[in-house]
């Protein structure tokens, strides 16, 4: 079975990024830089590591940490807001140099983000932002001209005619938003496109199954979905059997390698490609400016590319060239 395979991927990946650090337990990895105590450290608190997506996240942060001589741990909050605060009042308490956050919830991290603002500790937000809170940097794919993008080629797809379904990502998190919001915008362009259900599938690919069949079940003449994440897609994928890509059109976000096979496929129409390795890497970077003094900007967006079949080979083999994965799965 196809997620099935996937996820034996995603796990051998994250698997070989945790292989050479060093004390390791099941939310916790440090890649050994110049320094080993509390107070040398930065902390990267992902929102979970069940998700492609965010080990890429993790890969490109490793990297440069060892690339700068820095040590970096990584905590792992598998998908729980509450678990993630606790994680920020630690990384507090042993006098973390910085904190890179991708949160959970963006609504519930703004208290949570609390001791560490107090403590002076620099904090970057990496492909979610955090509500109501000015971070030093917050650096993320640009997902409202991502949404934007998803929604033209679904227009594409269908010849801008008929009733559609969106699958919506984890509620609270400023990805969902950003992506809902330049969808909505855009498709509201083509007046012969409906919005007949739009329904959280929580980024998730059983999630993604489920609401889609449901929805399905609910309203027979959808001719296409917009999932906001390849997770999601693959669930509408699998949902949809014989009719992915044939009488309904599915359309993914983050150019995941399962997202892009699917796009060779033919059963993804399209998928808007995220750059997670490269989120990774610039938050590291980032955080190296703000400790050496450096002035750092505010907002840091990063490219997305409407990939179908027409450049989907070129797409794959310029990133493979580029020593980039280019995406597991989102956000």
């Amino acid at each position: 079975m196809k997620s099935s395979i996937k996820w034996a991927a995603a796990a051998l990946a994250a698997t070989s990024v945790l292989a050479f650090t060093a004390g390791c337990t099941n939310n916790t990895s440090t890649t050994p830089g110049a320094t080993t105590n509390g107070s040398g450290t930065i902390t990267l608190l992902l929102s979970t590591l069940d998700n492609p997506f965010f080990v890429s996240i993790q890969q490109g942060a490793q990297a440069e940490a060892r690339a700068e001589g820095l040590t970096l741990t990584v905590q792992n909050a598998n998908n729980d807001a509450t678990t993630q605060a606790n994680q920020i009042q630690t990384a507090v308490a042993s006098k973390t140099k910085a904190i890179i956050i991708n949160p959970v919830d963006s609504d519930a991290a703004q208290a949570a983000i609390q001791p560490a603002l107090a403590a002076k500790i620099p904090v970057v937000a990496v492909d979610r932002n955090i509500t109501g809170v000015t971070v030093n940097s917050f650096i993320a794919s640009d997902n409202v001209t991502g949404g934007k993008q998803a929604a033209d080629a679904l227009a594409r797809a269908i010849n801008s005619t008929g009733n559609i379904l969106v699958l919506e990502g984890t509620p609270g998190a400023s990805s969902t938003r950003d992506r809902g919001q330049g969808f909505t915008d855009e498709i509201a362009k083509y007046p012969g496109i409906k919005i007949v259900a739009s329904q959280t599938a929580n980024f998730d690919e059983t999630d993604g199954l489920n609401v889609t069949t449901n929805l399905m079940q609910a309203h027979p003449d959808v001719v296409a979905i917009y999932a906001q994440n390849d997770e999601m897609a693959l669930g509408a994928v699998a949902a949809l059997g014989s009719k992915a890509g044939t009488s309904v059109k599915v359309i993914g976000f983050d150019g995941s390698d399962q997202g892009l096979a699917d796009v060779k496929a033919g059963t993804i129409a399209a998928d808007v490609a995220q750059q997670p390795v490269l989120l990774g890497k610039q938050a590291v970077v980032t955080v190296g400016q703000i400790l050496k003094g450096q002035t750092v900007q505010e907002t840091q967006s990063m490219p997305v590319q409407t990939i179908t079949k027409d450049n989907v080979d070129a797409f794959i083999a310029s990133n493979s060239s580029a020593a980039n994965p280019s995406a597991a799965a989102s956000s």
